[in-house]
């Protein structure tokens, strides 16, 4: 087989995009399907039960399991505040008494004559679901979350870390070529989705944190510098929970990389815009990766004019093909196909599968599954 087909990473200038917004837990609605929303807007909220703190006041106190329940001073369902006495036995002859003060706060939640055990839940954790996308709630789900819908610019990279953010587009470098360096990150950057070029060095990232920058997003970055950034090794498969205070995404992979030139050129077009995005990324089973969504007036767009390049880049891999390799172990390296062997190779879990080989920019030729790369548009 000479050719085959693989997707690519979404960059287009008009989509209409379908935000899928849903509690961890059942909870609350708070909009209607038909209701305008914005990107911060809360659209659904719950409570997460607390943490629950067992005692063994029957170690505790000396007792017989089944004795605990008539040495309560406090019942299920009480509140119980740090320094509370939660339990006092009757002693010998009425003296001689022992008691448990609470080292916890919360609500009993119960009292077990079997073990002797109480179990004191703590604060319930409040969930709020914002709407992420600017736009109209097309469908409730009662008790579980909407789906916005709306037109948007939209670009994914390839990596990112940390949660939701919101802000104006901001421009830090003139070319897509041009390192982010960290003096080019400024007061009025505060609060803003700030946009590189290539290579975003650790420090640039620091800075970003200092100024109270909300997300950076450049072409690659060191995976030291990552490291440095996390201060550990990032080694799990899903990202999007780290909370170091910044939104991190890069479009293009890992090293001195530049940002594709469309996608650059995009994210200019759209400076002063208010954008959300989500450095959320999961590399294996059931790919997910960081998005940056910019809403766009759909009275000034014709939506229809771009309705096709809302679906992912779909393309034709043949030799000399630009190609980015999207799971370990040479996750982000990009490089172009130089052969496409038409035999299905063992590989070296012992499964066989269709393979390419990826001339690296090092010199070093890579052979991986077809399914592990990604055409890079733009």
């Amino acid at each position: 087989m000479a050719t085959a087909y693989t997707p690519g990473l979404q960059v287009t200038d008009c989509m209409r995009y379908r935000a899928r917004r849903v509690l961890p837990i059942a909870g609350d609605v708070l909009v209607a399907v038909g209701d305008r929303v914005g990107a911060r807007d809360v659209v659904a909220k719950t409570e997460l039960p607390g943490d629950a703190t067992p005692i063994n006041l029957a170690n505790q106190l000396s007792l017989m399991p089944a004795d605990v329940p008539e040495c309560m001073l406090k019942q299920e369902g009480d509140r119980v505040e740090v320094g509370d006495v939660l339990a006092r036995t009757k002693g010998i002859f009425g003296m001689f008494k022992a008691e448990y003060v609470s080292k916890v706060s919360g609500v009993i939640e119960s009292v077990s004559h079997v073990t002797g055990q109480v179990i004191i839940r703590g604060e319930s954790i409040p969930v709020e679901v914002r709407a992420f996308a600017a736009g109209e709630v097309v469908e409730v789900m009662p008790g579980e979350g909407v789906i916005v819908e709306a037109d948007v610019s939209f670009v994914q990279g390839i990596f990112g870390i940390g949660g939701e953010a919101f802000g104006p587009i901001v421009m830090a470098c003139q070319d897509h070529t041009q390192e982010f360096s960290a003096d080019l990150i400024r007061d009025d950057m505060r609060g803003a989705i700030v946009i590189g070029g290539a290579r975003m060095p650790g420090e640039t990232i620091r800075r970003a944190i200092d100024f109270g920058v909300a997300a950076v997003i450049s072409g690659g970055m060191d995976d030291s510098d990552l490291k440095d950034v996390l201060g550990y090794d990032l080694g799990v498969a899903v990202t999007g929970t780290e909370r170091i205070g910044i939104t991190v995404i890069i479009t293009e992979g890992f090293g001195e990389i530049a940002m594709a030139q469309k996608t650059f050129a995009l994210l200019a077009s759209r400076a002063g815009a208010e954008a959300a995005v989500n450095g959320a990324t999961q590399i294996r089973a059931g790919v997910l990766r960081p998005e940056i969504v910019i809403p766009v007036d759909a009275g000034t767009t014709d939506t229809s004019t771009h309705a096709s390049t809302g679906t992912h880049i779909a393309s034709v891999l043949e030799p000399g093909t630009s190609v980015r390799i999207i799971r370990d172990p040479y996750f982000g390296v990009i490089g172009t196909v130089a052969g496409l062997p038409s035999e299905p190779m063992v590989l070296g879990s012992g499964s066989k599968a269709r393979v390419l080989e990826v001339a690296c920019e090092s010199g070093e030729k890579l052979t991986v599954p077809r399914a592990n790369v990604e055409i890079i548009g733009g």
